[in-house]
């Protein structure tokens, strides 16, 4: 998803060029992708420059909805979970450490909530060249290339 929140506004990346970017099997990219689809998060195009992307920009996906598309509920114990329908523990009533599996799972998810996609996207600060005025590169659409311009993926 970060490597998608990298290429947002860019077209459809291949899973091919995921993977070999983060060194992943690329079945195991399918999987993934399969579900992110199903929770309505990426959007697939067919073809030849077909691929994956984001369905909204990375700052409109809560973390939270990635991992419940990924992982499910959020449950560190299955007496814990935040899903209504999922199954409860008979015991939790009389239970003295279900107090902790809810706190531990409130804390996990207020984090997974507070965050988006944005903020494990790395920041792309753009190095222009002094001897190019300013006034050439206005109005280049995100995504063109930008001659006498570099774009290096430093975080701040």
């Amino acid at each position: 998803m970060v490597q998608l929140g990298q290429r947002y506004g860019s077209g459809p990346a291949s899973l091919a060029e995921i993977a070999a970017d983060e060194d992943l099997p690329r079945a195991y990219l399918e999987q993934l992708v399969t579900s992110l689809r199903d929770a309505g998060l990426v959007v697939s195009t067919r073809g030849a420059r077909g691929g994956y992307e984001l369905s909204t920009a990375p700052s409109a996906i809560r973390m939270s909805e990635i991992l419940r598309a990924l992982e499910g509920p959020i449950a560190p114990m299955f007496c814990a979970s935040d899903e209504p329908d999922h199954a409860t523990c008979d015991r939790s009533t009389r239970c003295t450490v279900n107090v902790l599996w809810i706190r531990v799972r409130d804390a996990i998810t207020g984090t997974l909530e507070s965050m988006t996609l944005a903020d494990l996207v790395p920041v792309r600060h753009i190095t222009l060249d002094p001897r190019v005025p300013a006034t050439s590169l206005a109005g280049t659409a995100a995504g063109d290339p930008q001659p006498a311009a570099t774009l290096t993926g430093a975080t701040s």
